[in-house]
């Protein structure tokens, strides 16, 4: 029988939020979770890489291994607040904190969904977790080095659960089984230097700069495929860091992001960027970071457990869907068929973040459902 606290998403949730993990700072917060899994007989194990706090916990040795997956740094707080960031506070049956929903709540909704199906249930597998301090950050030393270590020495996942906030309104209305690609790139133009009333003896990088943009976005890249949204192209800064109005700068730059279906890849498109700018010649270079693919889960058994388990709780069918922006799921698709599934993501990154204490017993009794059907 697990201790009565265990069984309670609330208390840890609580105690995580607490824990002021903005990344990198683990402030606690991994220690917090691996002694909750102690307690419930998990294996746990600290994977630190460059002073990033990861964990990886086990309970049994037998297949199928089943993994939970999930982060405990958060964003920073910001201004604004009307409470405490860190203080876990509860208002209106609501637990307000910098984390509450993305994702604290998920992590301690499975904590204690575990706690409450071992006091029923003999697993056949085994059930795990990869915790990470790296995935709000630049996720380089958390979840893909964590799924490294663990390749290296022949453990393998064979299904994985990622507890990001993934529905837009209510739980239960979307799980995310794919998501797209990203690709940043920064462009730059360098020219001369000169007097504005001298054009002629400067070279202007500016309208060069303006032109490459506009062949970047003078058609859409696609439109959409089976499973995603069409590939969109935004810009996100255009800087010549020019303070004088007499002066035609040296250098203009630009920034853009390419979230991306299916239908291409980061080379593809990297190809494709350096294409457009050949023309330019020496003048203009780029530098381009990919910080993950697109990938799509098929239905299969997990995702069929995860509808499941949400029509049997919530009554609701969920939407698969692969919106949103990228999570540490981009990694772990290279390894094991991954569905995302969590709380509400309105207030997530928000001042004021905060999640209902219905709706932590609400995914807590759909990942307890989850288990059943998974080992």
């Amino acid at each position: 029988m697990a201790e009565a606290i265990l069984t309670d998403p609330v208390a840890l949730a609580a105690e995580l939020i607490r824990c002021p993990s903005v990344t990198p700072d683990d402030a606690g917060a991994m220690t917090v979770v691996e002694s909750w899994l102690t307690r419930l007989g998990f294996a746990c194990q600290r994977l630190d890489f460059n002073g990033i706090a990861n964990l990886y916990a086990r309970r049994g040795s037998a297949g199928p291994n089943f993994c939970f997956a999930g982060h405990t740094d958060v964003v920073p707080a910001g201004d604004g607040w009307t409470v405490d960031p860190f203080g876990a506070e509860i208002h209106n049956d609501r637990l307000y904190g910098r984390g509450a929903c993305d994702m604290k709540g998920g992590v301690a909704a499975f904590v204690a969904a575990v706690a409450r199906f071992l006091e029923t249930e003999m697993p056949k597998g085994s059930i795990s977790l990869l915790i990470t301090g790296d995935e709000e950050g630049r996720a380089v030393d958390g979840t893909v080095k964590v799924l490294r270590a663990l390749a290296e020495r022949g453990e393998t996942l064979d299904a994985c659960i990622v507890g990001e906030p993934t529905n837009p309104g209510q739980i239960g209305e979307m799980m995310k089984v794919g998501r797209r690609g990203s690709l940043n790139c920064v462009v730059e133009v360098r020219g001369t230097q000169g007097h504005v009333a001298y054009p002629h003896l400067a070279d202007n990088p500016i309208p060069v700069l303006l032109q490459i943009l506009a062949e970047l976005t003078a058609k859409p890249l696609d439109q959409g495929s089976e499973f995603f949204q069409p590939s969109s192209l935004v810009l996100t800064t255009v800087d010549v860091g020019n303070s004088a109005t007499n002066v035609i700068p040296a250098r203009a730059r630009a920034g853009f992001n390419i979230r991306f279906n299916d239908l291409h890849s980061g080379a593809s498109l990297s190809e494709w960027i350096k294409t457009v700018l050949a023309p330019y010649g020496d003048c203009v270079t780029h530098k381009i970071d990919i910080s993950g693919e697109s990938f799509v889960t098929p239905t299969g058994p997990l995702s069929d457990a995860v509808a499941a388990a949400v029509q049997e709780v919530t009554g609701l069918t969920p939407e698969p869907s692969t919106s949103g922006g990228t999570s540490d799921a981009r990694f772990i698709a290279r390894y094991c068929p991954v569905v995302e599934f969590g709380l509400n993501n309105q207030t997530m990154h928000k001042t004021d973040e905060h999640v209902a204490l219905s709706d932590l017993e609400t995914l807590t009794r759909i990942y307890q459902a989850v288990l059943a059907r998974m080992v």
